[in-house]
């Protein structure tokens, strides 16, 4: 059984209006509503720290990519790289 907890947040009209017009065309609770936005936003938030974790060790390690496999990736995009 997953448990709860409250939280309090504070809206702009305009948004909380949208959050309304959100729940009615949905049929799904504001709570519920939020409740996916936060976890989405926490979600992609520590996705982006890890990567950016994970890249800072490369760059201490000296993991850098070649001038090579740099060209390769920008032809492959038709990006000149001069």
């Amino acid at each position: 059984m997953s448990h709860s907890t409250t939280m309090t947040i504070r809206l702009e009209p305009e948004l909380k209006s949208r959050l309304d017009k959100l729940s009615a065309a949905t049929r799904r609770s504001k709570s519920f509503l939020a409740a996916e936005a936060v976890r989405e936003f926490v979600e992609i938030n520590e996705w982006q720290i890890q990567e950016t974790e994970n890249a800072i060790k490369e760059a201490d390690a000296g993991d850098f990519s070649s001038d090579q496999e740099l060209q390769a990736v920008l032809n492959k995009w038709g990006i000149d790289g001069d």
